[in-house]
């Protein structure tokens, strides 16, 4: 494995007074949204499509694959070959668990792909990690790990402003939390026995954070969604869902009982449409008007790296008497001047919008989410979620840790440094897209998102550029259908303010190094400019 990139700070190689790299070009700092709005497009406009040779090939890909998948499933069946699934056995006369046909692409396809890049970790998630090396065997067997680490470029956590590390003010604090303080956790959920000083500390400041009357904050962010949502609507009442929305915002949707009607991604048009005729139709059947109608959209969304259109949605939201429900899992201290989130980069009051989520497990390094409101919705949900009555309260360390992480990011700690992880971030992901860009990459996303996800098409140049980025030290993240469309298979390289330059032109020329052999640059416009 070549040697990793030197250690040397971003920070220290940008210069202050001229705004360039020492020893570099000049990279253009364009002005925030609210003075250079997005143009209005449509999705399907704003996203490059990948050449024709690249989708028939990618078709292909999948077409031997599928052919493939079924001789080994007759191999399978006869004995000649052993399943790399989970299977069951020792249950004859009973009904089976799970319906092992449907299983079909994920033991013949994606489990190709899952074999690349899952590895189990042995270090902190920081811009270098160590993982072990992983030796798959049958599920139904022990795992075998053999007691060897890599280290590896890291490019695949959702550690944002680098908060996720074991050192520095927060990692202190989290130590004295459980040594001198309360412990690892409460064993209660909130509503009984597990409230705790730290929590109304964190929930209080939170509020402050996102520009909202008061905040409650639960101990899973998948949770924060699923067991909040139903609370929010249910049978009588419309939700109107994002088509890209995250599986904890479809999960809670379903378990509301709501009726769900979907929109195109980021298509106004569509969802002007959709807010026009359910009102004036009504509820099926019955035509009584809707007891409440909730807009759910995500700030950025973490396969396409693209943010809503929150300007348009709120004044659609306005227009027509609904509620918005933003889910701030990946922008909330990634986006805007100072972290406050999708709101403050589009210059959108926060209240404007109804309900703001977020969690705490990408920029703030942590576990957990929040809901955020006024304070009569935040009333309400202390007496009716089920995330509040039932689930596990929040450990105290770990809302020590999101408390100390949000205190540095508003500078309540007396020092700057969450604002120059802020401002690292942005410098960062503006320099590392523009960089892909310029030499034919096709990327998803906008400047300052900092989810990147490079177009790859193909499931088996995925599973090339897994394997390639693996061996030469490189750990990313790699999805394919079903989690994206059939074409739309990619890398996912999620940025950091812990990263250097050194590190992301490393990495840059890396994926130069073996892109002649895999063809991954895919893009077809001209980039001279």
């Amino acid at each position: 494995m070549p040697p990793m990139p030197p250690e040397e700070r971003l920070s220290e190689a940008f210069d202050e007074t001229e705004g360039v790299f020492a020893n570099d070009e000049p990279i253009e700092l364009k002005p925030s949204v609210e003075k250079d709005p997005l143009p209005e497009v449509d999705y399907d406009e704003s996203f490059e499509n990948p050449p024709f040779l690249s989708i028939m090939s990618a078709y292909l890909c999948l077409f031997l694959l599928v052919i493939f998948g079924h001789i080994r499933d007759l191999l399978r069946k006869w004995g000649f070959d052993k399943t790399m699934d989970a299977s069951e056995f020792g249950n004859e006369g009973f009904v089976p668990l799970f319906n092992d046909f449907e299983a079909f692409y994920t033991r013949n396809v994606w489990q190709r792909v899952l074999h690349y890049w899952c590895h189990p970790l042995a270090g902190v998630p920081g811009a270098q990690i160590e993982v072990w090396d992983r030796k798959f065997g049958s599920f139904n067997e022990n795992i075998r790990l053999q007691e060897t680490k890599r280290h590896y470029l890291n490019i695949g956590s959702y550690n944002y402003l680098g908060f996720a590390e074991n050192k520095g003010r927060c990692a202190d604090e989290t130590v004295q939390e459980i040594r001198h303080r309360l412990g690892t956790a409460t064993a209660s959920s909130r509503s009984e026995l597990g409230t705790l000083r730290v929590h109304e500390q964190l929930e209080s400041l939170v509020a402050e954070f996102v520009g909202k009357e008061a905040a409650l904050v639960f101990g899973m962010g998948f949770g924060t969604n699923s067991q909040n949502i139903a609370t929010l609507v249910d049978e009588g009442c419309l939700l109107i869902s994002d088509e890209l929305n995250h599986a904890s915002l479809i999960l809670g949707a379903r378990l509301s009982g709501a009726k769900i009607k979907v929109f195109r991604h980021n298509n106004m048009l569509q969802l002007e449409k959709i807010l026009k005729t359910s009102i004036v139709m009504g509820q099926p059947r019955t035509r009584r008007p809707w007891k409440k109608i909730l807009i759910v959209v995500e700030g950025i969304y973490s396969m396409e790296g693209t943010s809503c259109n929150l300007p348009e949605i709120v004044k659609l939201k306005n227009k027509y008497k609904a509620f918005l429900y933003v889910d701030e899992a990946h922008s909330i201290g990634a986006m805007g001047n100072t972290g406050r989130g999708i709101c403050e980069h589009y210059g959108v009051k926060p209240s404007d919008i109804d309900i703001l989520m977020g969690t705490f497990s990408k920029s703030f390094g942590a576990s957990g989410g929040y809901i955020a409101g006024d304070r009569d919705l935040v009333a309400y949900l202390k007496k009716e979620s089920h995330a509040q009555n039932y689930s596990s309260a929040m450990s105290p360390p770990v809302a020590r840790q999101v408390l100390a992480s949000t205190q540095a990011i508003m500078g309540i700690d007396g020092t700057n440094e969450g604002q120059r992880r802020i401002r690292q971030l942005k410098i960062n992901t503006r320099f590392f897209r523009t960089e892909l860009q310029k030499r034919g990459y096709i990327l998803f996303g906008e400047l300052d998102s900092p989810v990147v996800p490079l177009l790859i098409c193909s499931i088996a140049k995925l599973c090339a550029f897994a394997k390639t980025s693996l061996n030469n030290g490189l750990a990313p993240v790699v999805v394919g259908f079903p989690a994206t469309p059939m074409l739309g298979a990619r890398a996912r390289f999620c940025l950091s303010a812990s990263h250097t330059t050194e590190q992301l032109r490393w990495m840059i020329d890396l994926i130069e190094k073996f892109e002649p052999e895999l063809g991954l640059k895919l893009s077809r416009r001209d980039r001279s400019l």
